[in-house]
């Protein structure tokens, strides 16, 4: 039987958060860089554990999405992964249905970027593609990201044109 836990970042016991990282190690193949990592903290965590072994995790953070004039707070969700040996057993559904949860209760949309894999995934689960042109408000300004459009996904709670243009807030690494 598994276990789900949402904690803020602040609580999370240390091995929880050494045992998050090594998943998502694990999960994309070395590729989760400690910029990916941060990208993770300061938020909501969903842990889904079996026994004392944690095999999925999600998180939802804060940040800003400037569309059609407004400044949007967005929960947005990083470092979703399953271990090898569970995936397709529900456990990711469970880490987005907690996540969900989160966004649902204290944001007006959620948002993520999805890789080619786990588009049919969020899709599936109701999150929206967007549409229209995405950006990133850089220290140097506004900026087009253009090699995102395709994989930025949203689940809105208030209306939104999923045409319009969407620029999230600057942070290093991948912006998106």
């Amino acid at each position: 039987m598994s276990l789900v836990s949402v904690i803020h970042t602040w609580q999370v016991p240390a091995p929880a958060l050494v045992a998050a990282r090594e998943l998502l190690d694990e999960a994309f193949d070395g590729e989760f860089g400690d910029e990916d990592w941060e990208h993770s903290l300061g938020g909501v965590h969903a842990f889904v554990w079996d026994g004392d072994e944690l095999i999925g995790h999600g998180a939802v953070v804060q940040r800003r999405l400037l569309h059609d004039g407004r400044a949007l707070r967005a929960g947005y969700v990083e470092g979703v992964a399953v271990r090898a040996d569970r995936r397709r057993q529900g456990v990711g559904g469970t880490v987005m249905a907690a996540l969900e949860d989160v966004v649902r209760g204290a944001y007006p949309l959620g948002a993520l970027s999805a890789s080619e894999d786990g588009q049919e995934f969020y899709a599936a689960r109701g999150w929206q593609r967007w549409r229209g042109r995405t950006f990133a408000m850089t220290p140097t300004g506004v900026e087009r990201t253009e090699e995102e459009d395709d994989g930025v996904f949203v689940l809105p709670v208030v209306p939104l044109d999923l045409t319009g243009d969407l620029a999230c807030d600057w942070r290093d690494g991948d912006v998106w």
